[in-house]
């Protein structure tokens, strides 16, 4: 062999090693190590620009818990119709990605296009252009998500700025049963007619439902904050009497707040807040179906609460429901064992765990003198210390002081049960942020 031919060979092998690292670097890159992504074949995209930022940490900046089937959707589902989702990041960051969830399909849901955007202003469908990314999901711009799963997408590079209102679209060409949604969603979004997913100017958006589809989770890579805290509770969380569109649930409230103490220079913990409320649910007790509609605390706090991104802490805010909708339940030592369950669940994780006490109802008609000393049993419990690892204390918040049975009048939306706006900001203010320092006690 001659120095020329052997030079040759040397080189057609380093660019076969080249080309095989380079395929597997690919495969492995397009794997987010879940088995519950099923990409339809072919449709491979170009090359995408708006490929994902290597600098932050990936955290929580939004989402939302699957809580049902939406009634009237079983046969067609969301079949030829794009929808557009509305929610407000908790935090910035450069690059993002979404969970899309088909929990309660009963087929397969299949994705052919998704979007994401940065909204033009807030509680509207149109996106600033230049913010306007396709979505893939393991490399394709479609995906087939199976009945009871759910798919994490590409990360994609975009600025997302905190307290923004964030785009996210889906188009479904086929039907596919029951659609996954959270109804009490505080928040307009918005439906059009055919594949307009990437349509900036928000034009064909003429129909506007008050709830949430297939969308679970935004998050974002960051570098604004260093972690996730979840929010885990009922209609008090989900913010149900809250005003529509003005993010005026206590968690928003406390994301902001939180934000504007370190801007401020207090030394206390980069965390995002991300909100897992579902209205009327129960520590204990499911909801109908299978999967059950409304699960319990219990069923649903490892996916909901403990399995969010980069969790740091979890604030618990449950029972009330117990003590309403379930009066064979409504006994203090199985709220407090279900209490306990879980925040033996979070400590295996190293979560830390805030919980509140349960706040008054006298008024609403579901009071009555014995669930009332519940609330009471529950409450002295957790005050003792014997609960959580720290406590917040919205049961003295917000209670009338001359009648500690209900709560103060402008603290109440009027139902006797569910806070009003300025109520809702009374919960995030007397949130003490220093005890979002620290981790989960080491068990013994």
């Amino acid at each position: 062999m001659t120095k020329r031919h052997g030079y040759a060979l040397l080189c057609a092998i380093i660019a076969v090693i080249v080309g095989l690292s380079a395929a597997l670097y690919v495969g492995v890159a397009a794997d987010d190590g879940s088995d519950s992504k099923n990409t339809l074949a072919g449709g491979r995209t170009p090359h995408n620009s708006a490929a994902p930022a290597s600098t932050g940490i990936w955290v929580g900046a939004w989402s939302a818990s699957p809580a049902g089937a939406e009634p009237g959707t079983e046969t067609t589902g969301m079949a030829g119709r794009s929808v557009r989702n509305v929610v407000h990041a908790s935090v910035g960051g450069t690059s993002a990605r979404i969970t899309l969830s088909n929990l309660y399909g009963q087929s397969p849901l299949t994705i052919t296009h998704a979007s994401i955007a940065v909204a033009y202003a807030d509680n509207t469908p149109a996106a600033n252009a230049d913010t306007m990314r396709r979505l893939t999901f393991g490399g394709s711009p479609a995906v087939v998500i199976p009945a009871g799963r759910q798919v994490l997408s590409d990360a994609v590079r975009i600025v997302v700025p905190q307290g923004s209102d964030v785009l996210v679209t889906t188009y479904s060409p086929s039907s596919s049963g029951p659609v996954t949604y959270h109804p009490h969603a505080r928040q307009i979004s918005y439906v059009a007619q055919g594949d307009r997913t990437e349509d900036a100017t928000g034009a064909g958006y003429t129909e506007q439902v008050p709830y949430w589809r297939y969308l679970t989770a935004l998050d974002v890579l960051s570098n604004e904050s260093d972690g996730t805290v979840v929010a885990f509770g009922d209609s008090l969380t989900d913010g149900i009497t809250s005003t529509q569109g003005a993010n005026h649930r206590w968690t928003d409230v406390l994301s902001q707040r939180l934000r504007t103490a370190i801007e401020s220079g207090r030394d206390l913990p980069r965390y995002s807040v991300v909100n897992q409320g579902i209205s009327g649910n129960q520590i204990l007790a499911d909801g109908l179906g299978r999967p059950a509609d409304n699960p319990s605390g219990l069923l649903r706090f490892s996916r909901d609460a403990l399995d969010r991104t980069n969790v740091k802490v979890v604030v618990i805010d449950l029972g009330v429901n117990d003590i309403l909708r379930n009066p064979q339940l409504a006994d203090p030592d199985k709220i407090l064992d279900g209490l306990r369950t879980l925040v033996r669940e979070a400590h295996s994780r190293g979560i830390k765990v805030i919980g509140a006490t349960l706040m008054p109802f006298q008024g609403h008609r579901g009071y009555t003198p014995a669930r009332e000393a519940v609330r009471q049993q529950v409450n002295a419990e957790i005050r003792s210390g014997r609960v959580y690892d720290a406590v917040v204390d919205f049961d003295k918040a917000l209670r009338d002081p001359y009648n500690p049975r209900r709560l103060r009048s402008d603290y109440d939306s009027g139902d006797h049960l569910h806070p009003s706006d300025k109520g809702y900001a009374r919960m995030a203010d007397v949130f003490d942020l220093e005890d979002l320092k620290g981790s989960a006690p080491a068990e013994l």
